[in-house]
This record gives structure tokens, C-alpha cells and sequence, in this order.
């Protein structure tokens, strides 16, 4: 008998419509400990530099990340594969930050972080139906807001997805190594 799997927060927090409105053969889920090899950082190399992890690594960082309850969502999409290679296969993800305030009467605000669909399969409305389904995950925890930092170009992606341009982002690297890995300098 296999074990459960380990997953990051309860699927459970993952709406019924959002779940219904993926295409057939795909679903929402939470991060599982054992997506190392399910394509996960594959999907993030879309998005930006990540390095080279282990699967030693990738463990410590899942289990650090669990630790910290209600705190991390990181939801991904997965494809189902059929054939002789069953299983599945993460083709998009997202992850919701909850910070906890004292502002807004000790408010929780949710951060919405490295979303990214795989290139073959963007402009099919999956990045849209993740951001529904995280700021259903946000609701749900009682974050009175949730906010992002994108580039340019994403900007009226985020608004057709209900977000509003408010001030800018600002940012101070304290590791200029990592900073010129990640701005592909």
C-alpha cells in the first residue's frame, strides 16, 4: 500500500467551480512533496531563474514551507497522462502568500507569487483560472486583499483577472549574484 501523499496545504481549499471550469484530464491540486519530479521546476525555468536544486533540497525547502502553516498555498495544474507513462504531469502553478497584518484590524493580505503556465500550453485560459482559483484560496483564509508585482507586459492580464494598478514595484537585492542570475544578467 503507498502513502498518502504529502501536500502542502488541504485540497479542500480548492473551489468546486474553479476545479470544474480546467478542461478534462487537468486539475488544480495543492504542491505535493513528491512533485520533484512531476515537472514542477520546470515550469518555474519558464518564469525565471531557478538554480540547480536537488531533490535533497527541494525536500527541506517543501518541508520548511509546510512548517509554516496557513501561510504558503502553492497550487499547481496538472495534466494526466495516459498510456504507459501514467500519472501526472504539472503544466502551470501559482502561490498565494498570506502575511499577517496589523493593519485593517489585524488583517490577513494575501501575495500572489510565481504564476506561470508551461509555453505549450498558455493562451488556453489556464493563467486566468489559477488566479480565480487563488483569490478563492485568499477569500477563504480571510485575506481582506490580495496584491502581485508583475511586468509590464503582464499588466493587462492581471486586470482582465479584476486586479488595479496601484503604485510601483520596489525592490533591493542582498545578493547580487542571485540578482543578476534572476534579471539574466
Amino acid at each position: 500500500m503507498t502513502s498518502p501523499e504529502i501536500t502542502l496545504f488541504s485540497n479542500e481549499l480548492i473551489s468546486e467551480e474553479c476545479q470544474n471550469s480546467l478542461p478534462e484530464g487537468y486539475k488544480f491540486r495543492a504542491l505535493q512533496r513528491s512533485d520533484f519530479h512531476r515537472g514542477y521546476l520546470g515550469v518555474l525555468r519558464d518564469l525565471a531563474y531557478v538554480g540547480p536544486i536537488t531533490e535533497e533540497q527541494w525536500e527541506e525547502r517543501f518541508d520548511a514551507m509546510k512548517k509554516c502553516e496557513d501561510t504558503y498555498y502553492v497550487l499547481v495544474i496538472v495534466k494526466e497522462k495516459g498510456g504507459e507513462n501514467d500519472g501526472e504531469f504539472i503544466m502551470g502553478t501559482g502561490t498565494l502568500v498570506v502575511e499577517m497584518k496589523f493593519l485593517g484590524n489585524l488583517g490577513l493580505q494575501g501575495h500572489v507569487e510565481d504564476v506561470c503556465i508551461s509555453a505549450d500550453h498558455q493562451g488556453q485560459q489556464f493563467g486566468t483560472k489559477l488566479i480565480k482559483a487563488l483569490d478563492h484560496i485568499a477569500s477563504e483564509r480571510g485575506c481582506y486583499k490580495s496584491i502581485l508585482d508583475c511586468g509590464a507586459k503582464k499588466i493587462p492580464f492581471y486586470e482582465k483577472c479584476g486586479y488595479e494598478g496601484r503604485g510601483f514595484e520596489m525592490h533591493h537585492y542582498h545578493d547580487p549574484e542571485n540578482e543578476a542570475a534572476l534579471n539574466g544578467v
